[in-house]
């Protein structure tokens, strides 16, 4: 395959928005889009590659994943041992739990899936993760594990039909990233599935210019030039991805492969010297610009936009060592054959996964300060989610005695209040758990996201179970209501409602229609505000037990909330307006003024979220509403 100067200029246009975009600088705030043009550029080599083994009967699978591993292990692997010493150092017990399950992952190719399940890509806590960009990695991986099998196998049918299978499959991946980002974003961000099409395009354009030839149109390759930078510049982490939208870059991406050659003037400027030159290191500075990031912003907390220029240059000369003294030496056979490629990395594979599993199965008894972050672990509770079981009974896990006068009902904002009763209320008086998270206690209204009918008949099933017990004389309530979330949606009568306004009005009705209905059966009501929500979405409780560890002032954790007309969970909370119903404020508990306390009386208040931590919700229910409580009994 004849190389081109221009797709290693189209590497560096991928890579340096992605870097500025970790940086922070808001000029860049499309330059994530910067992975669906590396995925372009991939899904056109690999297949072109692909096309010409099989034409000349030369197609290895071994030989073919052989290259592949060069081309990505031994960086991947270096950049992963090095980043386990300092992890080690800097982070707390929490993080180097999850990275060492990112060790694990990252070395069976499904990074991805741990980081569907584990964080929100564009989420502030994210970015101290050393490894979160390797989920774009995995999703390739599993295009280099398929597509060449696909294509061996279909290859007798000839290169029309597959051409159009590919299509058809361009299609319905283009479909259902569109579904996903609807109703399941984070799945449709880091998986396969919905970044298909992307690579696929890169597939199709292969295709295109083995029948066609690569041309030359001066006006086509401005337009694509044109569409990756209006990308990087015009969309960000607000814009749908993988959609609708990500077709502006990756179109202009296979306009340029198509018609932007070394005669053009956007061929000519992508072939300048120095722009090949970071094409050519931008795999290492990918893969290195993350982990130098992420431990900056864990070790030193408030990093500077001066700081992320000299981190970003440091990314980039660390890039130009690992290129010529790591992945140039690794493509030589001649110094590394097949059999040591594959054994080295099968050795490198077993050592991550053996040091994840350890820190996994034995990290409290040697992980410095595990004790002191365990303080901040979540408890939800009795039992996490307790549901109304069949023949309208709760798990004896999710109850302190058999009949009990207290019930805690709603969602993990409910949950994380059980350790505020005290231990002589649920042993004397008894107390029910009935809980489910992502559940808003409503009747007739559930997030459209979230499978609705769980949720609808949990809140039904458990307010009967509530109304028709005997011993039940005080239901405690509360609820993030993160359904009213600005990107959130609502089912309401067989409709889905997207005005914000309407959506308020709906889900206030419907909780007042829902507590007049426990009221109407004789029980008496408590409902508990959520907790103060940090303007910038640190977390209060990681913010404590850095501070305590590094003998600093936790007092610096403090952070501002947002107002009550933002933080909707207070919006419902304040329009309650119901006789014979006692409200119980936290926020008046935590927050003076719009300024919140994450440490009071030498007690941490929050876990590793804006979810109380235990001692903090057995601090604020022995200070405050435990006595409020008392008095219901009088």
């Amino acid at each position: 395959m004849k190389y081109r100067s221009e797709i290693d200029g189209l590497r560096a246009l991928a890579v340096i928005p992605v870097i500025l975009f970790h940086a922070g600088f808001e000029l860049f705030a499309g330059g994530f889009i910067g992975v669906d043009v590396f995925f372009v550029i991939s899904g056109y080599l690999i297949t072109s590659i692909l096309i010409n083994d099989l034409e000349n009967n030369a197609f290895s699978l071994i030989d073919f994943y052989e290259r592949r591993a060069r081309r990505i292990l031994p960086a991947l692997f270096f950049v992963m041992l090095i980043c386990i010493p300092f992890a080690w150092l800097w982070m707390l017990p929490s993080q180097l739990i999850d990275f060492s399950q990112s060790l694990i992952a990252v070395s069976l190719f499904v990074s991805n899936f741990l980081f569907w399940k584990e964080s929100n890509y564009f989420a502030p806590l994210a970015e101290e993760k050393p490894l979160l960009h390797t989920w774009s990695l995995a999703v390739e991986e599993q295009y280099y594990l398929l597509f060449p099998i696909f294509l061996f196998i279909s290859w007798r049918l000839g290169k029309n039909k597959i051409l159009l299978m590919i299509i058809l499959l361009t299609f319905l991946s283009l479909i259902y990233s569109e579904w996903g980002w609807r109703n399941n974003p984070m799945a449709n961000f880091y998986l396969a599935p919905a970044r298909a099409w992307e690579l696929f395009a890169g597939s199709i354009t292969a295709f295109y210019i083995y029948k066609k030839g690569q041309r030359k149109n001066e006006l086509l390759s401005i337009i694509g030039f044109a569409a990756v930078l209006v990308s990087i510049f015009i969309y960000d982490k607000t814009t749908p991805f993988p959609s609708i939208y990500s077709l502006v870059p990756v179109l202009g991406v296979v306009l340029l492969i198509i018609y932007g050659n070394e005669n053009t003037f956007v061929g000519k400027f992508l072939s300048l010297k120095y722009i090949v030159g970071m094409g050519l290191i931008s795999y290492s500075a990918y893969l290195w610009h993350q982990p130098i990031f992420a431990f900056a912003k864990i070790r030193f907390e408030n990093v500077s936009s001066i700081a992320f220029i000299y981190l970003s240059i440091f990314a980039v000369m660390i890039a130009s060592l690992s290129w010529k003294y790591i992945e140039q030496p690794f493509r030589n056979r001649n110094k590394f054959t097949q059999a040591k490629i594959f054994s080295t990395s099968l050795v490198f594979i077993a050592l991550f996964i053996s040091i994840g599993l350890i820190v996994q199965l034995y990290g409290n008894k040697f992980i410095p300060n595990y004790n002191l972050e365990s303080k901040i672990s979540p408890n939800f509770g009795l039992h996490s989610d307790c549901l109304i079981e069949n023949d309208n009974v709760i798990n004896n896990k999710c109850s302190t005695k058999t009949k009990a006068k207290y019930v805690l009902f709603g969602d993990s904002h409910a949950m994380h209040l059980a350790d505020g009763f005290s231990e002589n209320l649920k042993r004397e008086f008894g107390l029910i758990q009935i809980t489910k998270s992502g559940c808003a206690p409503l009747l007739n209204t559930a997030e459209y996201d979230h499978n609705i009918n769980p949720c609808i008949n949990f809140n039904k099933n458990a307010v009967e179970f509530i109304k028709n017990s005997t011993s039940i004389e005080t239901v405690v309530i509360s609820s993030r209501f993160g359904l009213l979330d600005k990107n959130a949606s609502i089912w309401y009568e067989n409709n889905e409602i997207t005005s914000q306004n309407l959506k308020e009005n709906i889900v206030k009705k419907e909780f007042i229609k829902l507590l007049t209905d426990i009221q109407n059966s004789g029980k008496k009501i408590v409902v508990v505000s959520t907790t103060p929500k940090p303007v910038d979405m640190f977390s209060p409780g990681q913010c404590v037990v850095k501070k305590l560890i590094k003998n600093k002032n936790p007092d610096d954790c403090n952070f501002y909330h947002t107002d009550r007309f933002i933080n909707k969970g207070l919006l419902v909370f304040d329009s309650i307006k119901l006789n014979n119903l006692v409200k119980i404020d936290l926020i008046s508990m935590i927050c003076a003024e719009n300024v919140c306390n994450s440490y009071q009386d030498e007690k941490i208040l929050f876990s590793e979220g804006i979810h109380l931590s235990r001692e903090g919700a057995k601090y604020l229910g022995d200070k405050y509403y435990w006595d409020i409580l008392l008095k219901q009994e009088k």
